[in-house]
């Protein structure tokens, strides 16, 4: 059986915490895994910002509840999902990707968690596991199935390389040319010529 696993960030729908940085024009928000490979360092920094500047999960949820899926995904995963079985694995947060889960028709997701308190303050964060991009692709690969994966960041690497199959999907260039091995495509028709071909091999 065949699967497709995407990440969700970049790909289906926009970074969530540029469009917060925007909002609050605080630019070192906007950093992603595009730019800090390192998670841990990339969300320390985050929370770090958040505490500074007194801003809670609401402030962030008020910003995605305003955030479509970009243009074109909502009828790319339509179609990939009348297709074939798709998963969508990102390092977002349960809290954040909810509004946007829903625009795209509930599609199934893995993600993480975050740490609340009792005033709405984001005071950490829970991965479901390390590396778990790459450590979900290998479960699926485990029990018989065959993965394309695709994705555009530094995180997304492992489980593309994992998977049977891989592309890199609106990832910047510098990405691209240190993996000059992957397909990179940017539209949504490319990657699912890219899927229709893996389906039909």
């Amino acid at each position: 059986m065949k699967i497709v696993c995407l990440d969700l960030e970049g790909v289906l729908v926009p970074e969530i915490w540029i469009s917060f940085s925007r909002k609050t024009g605080i630019e070192e928000l906007s950093l992603t895994t595009r730019d800090i490979s390192d998670y841990d360092v990339l969300m320390n920094k985050r929370l770090g910002i958040l505490k500074e500047h007194g801003l809670y999960l609401q402030d962030i949820q008020d910003v995605i509840n305003s955030m479509d899926p970009l243009e074109g995904a909502g009828e790319f995963l339509d179609k990939v999902r009348s297709l074939t079985q798709i998963i969508i694995l990102s390092d977002t947060f349960e809290e954040f990707a909810k509004p946007l889960m829903r625009k795209l028709h509930w599609p199934t997701l893995f993600c993480n968690q975050l740490v609340v308190d009792a005033q709405g303050s984001v005071t950490g964060y829970q991965l479901r596991q390390r590396d778990g991009k790459r450590k979900a692709v290998e479960s699926l690969r485990s029990i018989g199935m065959d993965v394309l994966a695709a994705g555009d960041s530094y995180n997304d690497l492992t489980m593309i390389r994992a998977a049977d199959h891989g592309a890199l999907f609106k990832a910047p260039q510098s990405i691209c040319n240190e993996n000059p091995d992957l397909p990179a495509v940017d539209r949504y028709d490319d990657l699912l010529e890219i899927i229709e071909e893996f389906l039909q091999g």
